[in-house]
């Protein structure tokens, strides 16, 4: 059921990845980020958490993958962000850990 509502998500996305990330708050994804994110990675990969964004074998690799995990996330422990704040988060993980095409 997870799987679908992903596929689903990143199908019904009305603009490519890259304008989306365009219009992001990176500011307000970084803040989000920092509040509800870390604390789950770092305990799943120790540190700071950030290995999870760059572990050899990283399940994202596209822009648009980045923003369906982002909402996957925020669906199975439900933040309940709006799609804007996932677009800012993912944006700023974009800009920090990924770098895929502007």
């Amino acid at each position: 059921m997870k799987i679908l509502f992903t596929v689903f998500c990143l199908l019904s996305l009305n603009a490519s990845a890259n304008e989306l990330f365009a219009k992001a708050d990176i500011a307000a994804g970084k803040a989000l980020h920092e509040k509800n994110c870390i604390s789950c990675h770092a305990s799943s990969f120790g540190g700071d958490g950030s290995g999870i964004y760059t572990r050899e074998y990283a399940k994202v690799k596209t822009s648009k993958g980045l923003i369906a995990q982002v909402r996957a996330c925020n669906t199975n422990i439900g933040l309940k962000w709006f799609e804007d704040e996932e677009i800012s988060v993912a944006a700023y993980l974009n800009q920090t850990y990924y770098k895929f095409e502007q």
